[in-house]
């Protein structure tokens, strides 16, 4: 199977992002994007330091603050529930740089038929899905985020932002088309997983599990989807 959560959609604007997690307004406005690409900016919901939810823009695809330097193919897009704590690449965020993901639906792809459209290279085209909450609310996908900057650099250079989105097993909506989904967190668990200060991870990876049945519809768009160039709507 592809990776999983690849692309996602952000149809929301800032404000309403805001409300629904109750933070802070966002220091930077995103818009929204109908295609949301790994490496594109895209909100988080972390916990400040005055213990109030802030907004904040986050580059998709973590790199970690140990990194020696920034290679694309060390920007991981995803992390497995699994082995999150374990991973030296997540460990660290995972202890104390936990977020929120605020996503309006994500895009999973079936292989294409081979007696429908073909690719100009001759492939079956794939067809997208979209998953989305059965009743339209804002999904709140469990991340990590990180700090880094090149070792040794100036004081004054910026920190870089990146994060991650984290994945778990299927359930019966989602399979059909991927045998993985990311953690969609209940408003009741928003507090626990944002708290910086929770070292409980027993509690912390009890909150990593597939979504209850029923939350979510899965339905397809137009293969204009495929192209991160498209920017839809794709229904």
């Amino acid at each position: 199977m592809p990776l999983v959560c690849g692309r996602f959609v952000s149809a929301a604007l800032p404000g309403a992002i805001a409300s629904y997690f109750e933070t802070d307004p966002p220091e930077l406005d995103l818009g929204t994007n109908m295609n949301v690409a790994p490496t594109n900016d895209v909100y988080g919901v972390i916990v400040g330091a005055d213990h109030h939810r802030l907004l904040r823009a986050f580059e998709w695809g973590l790199i970690p603050s140990w990194a020696k330097e920034a290679k694309i193919a060390n920007h991981p897009i995803n992390a497995r529930a699994e082995t999150v704590v374990d991973k030296p690449a997540f460990r660290n965020s995972f202890a104390h740089r936990r977020c929120l993901v605020p996503m309006s639906g994500f895009y999973e792809w079936r292989p294409g038929d081979p007696a429908g459209p073909l690719t100009s290279r001759g492939v079956p085209v794939k067809q997208p899905f979209l998953i989305e909450r059965a009743d339209h609310q804002l999904l709140g996908v469990a991340g990590l985020w990180s700090a880094w900057r090149p070792p040794g650099c100036p004081e004054s250079t910026p920190w870089r932002h990146t994060c991650t989105v984290i994945t778990t097993d299927a359930n019966a909506t989602v399979r059909p088309v991927h045998d993985r989904m990311p953690v969609l967190l209940d408003r009741q668990d928003w507090h626990e997983w944002l708290d910086p200060g929770n070292s409980h991870t027993r509690s912390l990876m009890s909150l990593l599990r597939p979504a209850p049945e029923g939350l979510l519809q899965i339905r397809p768009v137009s293969p204009e989807v495929n192209s991160v160039r498209n920017r839809g709507p794709f229904w």
